[in-house]
This record gives structure tokens, C-alpha cells and sequence, in this order.
């Protein structure tokens, strides 16, 4: 990925970021127009706005991924698979599903596997497409090197690090977090297996770091300065 990108491959590469909890339905709709407006990959929004989404997109070539188990991924198996479900009836093309990170770092790596596998299979009866979220900062190496070997193993879509809300309470009591790292990206790109794609979240905020992470083998990128970046682009010559 060395040669200068297009503009429109750029905007391809992001999934325009529509999560914070605290958002109304009202810019959650502005979001779309600023995704329709630079023909991004898709919105990527709380499930129960995802009908909402995929009216305000109709007639555009932006789809619509919605979350599933957002941001801690502690719901049961079952409710992750039938939140999965609802989201592709509502029109949902991608899923975004966090795992139980309290099972990876316990090495319960027979349920975090069944787990994967019964939302992937939902989404692969359904027309849809995967991408797992592992929450890296809360993870060690070798927990993410497995992890992309199980991912790897059940042929899912993407491979992704964070939810951008993972936030790691630091021992002077602040929280905050890396996200999408150039190490943590590194390493998944090297464990995953080639045809297991590979989504950067979490602190990519500049038309350097996206391209940063794209150079790191990144094929999608979830962003909430969408217009920020791509305008830049534009600056420089992108065409």
C-alpha cells in the first residue's frame, strides 16, 4: 500500500464513527450527511439507529454498521447473536462485535471461540460481515495473537482493536487509552491470517495517522474526523 492512495479510496477506508453515548438523534442524522457527503465506507452507529441510518443513506453508496455488544461486550452469547440479527433486519450490511475480554484474559479460549463463531455465522446466514473488536489496551500480546488466530481460524471479515471507549483506569486514578497503536497493529496484521482484514479505532484523528495506519496494512478505519481528515486530503492534491 506504498503508492499515494485516491482521494476516494481514503474515504473508503472509514467507517464514519457515530457512538459517543451522549448523541441525539439529530446528529446522528448530521453524521450521515457528512458520510453521504464524502462517500465514506459506512456509518457505524448504536443499534437502535440503525434503521434511522439506512433510511437517511438510502440512494448512496455508504452503508451501515452497527455495533454489537458496545463498548464492554459482557452480554450473553444469545443476546449478541440476536442483537446481530435485529441490526441486519434493520439494515445493517457489517457488524462490529466486541468480545468477552474477561474470558480472553481468564484464557477461556474455548467460549471466546464458540463466541465469535455464533455471531460471525449470524452474519454469514445473513448477508453480513464480521468485524471483532478485541479492546487492545486491556489485552496483552499474547492474548491478541490468539485471538487472531481464532479469528483467523473462523475466516471472519476483519480483525479490529478497539471501541474508542476502553478507557484504562491509570494508577493516579485518570483513565484514558491508546487505541490503534502502532505496535498493536503490527502485531495483528502479522498473526492474522492475509485474507483476514484489518481495522484501526481509536485515536485516528489526522490525515497522517490514516494514512500511518493504511501503510500498517489497514483496510478500514473507524474515525470521527471524517471531514477533518478528508478535507486535508483534498489540500494536499488528493484527487
Amino acid at each position: 500500500m506504498n503508492a499515494q492512495p485516491s482521494l476516494s479510496s481514503l474515504a473508503k477506508m472509514i467507517d464514519h464513527s457515530l457512538l459517543h453515548p451522549t448523541l441525539t438523534d439529530a446528529e446522528i442524522l448530521a453524521g450521515c450527511e457528512i458520510a453521504r457527503k464524502y462517500d465514506v465506507a459506512t456509518v457505524c452507529v448504536k443499534p437502535y439507529a440503525v434503521k434511522m441510518a439506512k433510511e437517511a443513506l438510502a440512494g448512496s453508496g455508504v452503508g451501515v454498521c452497527s455495533v454489537i455488544g458496545f463498548p464492554h461486550g459482557n452480554s450473553i452469547t444469545a443476546i449478541k447473536v440476536a442483537e446481530t440479527e435485529q441490526a441486519i433486519r434493520d439494515g445493517a450490511t457489517e457488524i462490529d462485535m466486541v468480545i468477552n475480554i474477561g474470558k480472553a484474559l481468564g484464557g477461556d479460549w474455548d467460549f471466546v471461540r464458540a463466541e465469535i463463531e455464533a455471531v460471525n455465522q449470524a452474519c454469514v446466514r445473513n448477508g453480513a460481515i464480521l468485524k471483532v473488536i478485541f479492546e487492545t489496551d486491556y489485552l496483552q500480546d499474547e492474548h491478541i495473537i490468539r485471538l487472531c488466530e481464532i479469528c483467523s481460524e473462523l475466516q471472519v471479515a476483519f480483525v479490529k482493536t478497539s471501541t474508542g471507549y476502553g478507557f484504562v483506569k491509570q494508577p493516579n486514578g485518570d483513565y484514558n487509552y491508546q487505541g490503534a497503536t502502532e505496535h498493536v497493529l503490527r502485531l495483528m496484521r502479522r498473526h492474522a491470517a492475509p485474507e483476514v482484514q484489518l481495522k484501526a479505532a481509536g485515536g485516528v484523528r489526522t490525515l497522517d495517522q490514516l494514512l500511518k495506519v493504511r501503510e500498517l496494512g489497514c483496510t478500514r478505519c473507524g474515525a470521527t474526523a471524517t471531514a477533518s481528515m478528508l478535507e486535508e486530503a483534498k489540500q494536499r492534491g488528493y484527487r
